[in-house]
């Protein structure tokens, strides 16, 4: 069984956020997941629920603020297997094309 999850951990400060958000992915080396951060939180996934539950406590608990903003979104689809990169590889065969813009400029 895999259970994927988008786990977003910030402090609630002025400024930049990086330093704890840095801190808060790296709590999840410790943990048996595979994991890949984006712009907007960080996608985890793990063979069980406890070992992602406690994964994104450790996480939260890395966070050195005094007010912690943690949202954690779970899929734990239990009669298969299929893994983050399998999901999107369905969704770009449905495309035709890579589920991303082809934009090469920074404005975005």
């Amino acid at each position: 069984m895999t259970v994927i999850a988008l786990l977003s951990v910030a402090p609630v400060i002025e400024g930049s956020m990086a330093e704890e958000v840095a801190a808060a992915v790296d709590a999840l080396e410790s943990f048996d997941v595979e994991y890949e951060t984006n712009p907007m939180g960080t996608v985890i996934e793990a063979d069980d629920p406890g070992t992602l539950f406690a994964a994104a406590e450790a996480a939260h608990r890395a966070v050195d603020a005094d007010r912690v903003s943690t949202v954690l979104k779970i899929d734990d689809k239990r009669t298969s297997d299929t893994d983050a990169a399998e999901k999107v590889d369905v969704v770009e065969s449905h495309l035709g094309r890579p589920a991303r813009s082809d934009r090469t400029d920074s404005d975005g």
